[in-house]
């Protein structure tokens, strides 16, 4: 149960950036090409990324399509997210930078204070 995630290997970096460039280029499709603006593409994204997560969260096993959608899902969820800072609240790349690497640091806090140390050195982070 607490594996669903695939092997970090050569092929999983690769398929994660292309992953993270499909989120950078599909919101901007679905926003410009496809007219639906900011607003619109974020709405639409959040409503599927929330769907997916829903199905990862639910999964008893790895199911790469579901892994991978996600993956790029939260891709695009998290360009929408910087630019309606950016665009809509006059927030700073700088300042949006700070925030996010200070939410990761708190994130990864979080979880390093709950999961057992075991994990940890098993899994080759520590």
């Amino acid at each position: 149960m607490l594996n669903k995630v695939p092997e970090v290997t050569l092929a999983f970096w690769i398929i994660k950036i292309l992953a993270t460039t499909v989120g950078e280029t599909g919101a901007d499709f679905i926003a410009v090409t496809l007219d639906f603006g900011l607003n619109g593409t974020s709405i639409i994204m959040g409503l599927m990324l929330a769907g997916v997560l829903a199905l990862q969260l639910r999964a008893r096993r790895h199911v790469p399509w579901i892994y991978w959608l996600t993956t790029v899902l939260v891709s695009i969820a998290g360009t929408l997210v910087t630019d309606n800072m950016v665009d809509n609240l006059g927030v700073t790349l700088p300042m949006a930078t700070t925030i996010f690497a200070a939410a990761l640091t708190a994130t990864f806090a979080a979880w390093y204070a709950r999961v057992p140390s075991r994990v940890w050195w098993e899994s080759g982070v520590a």
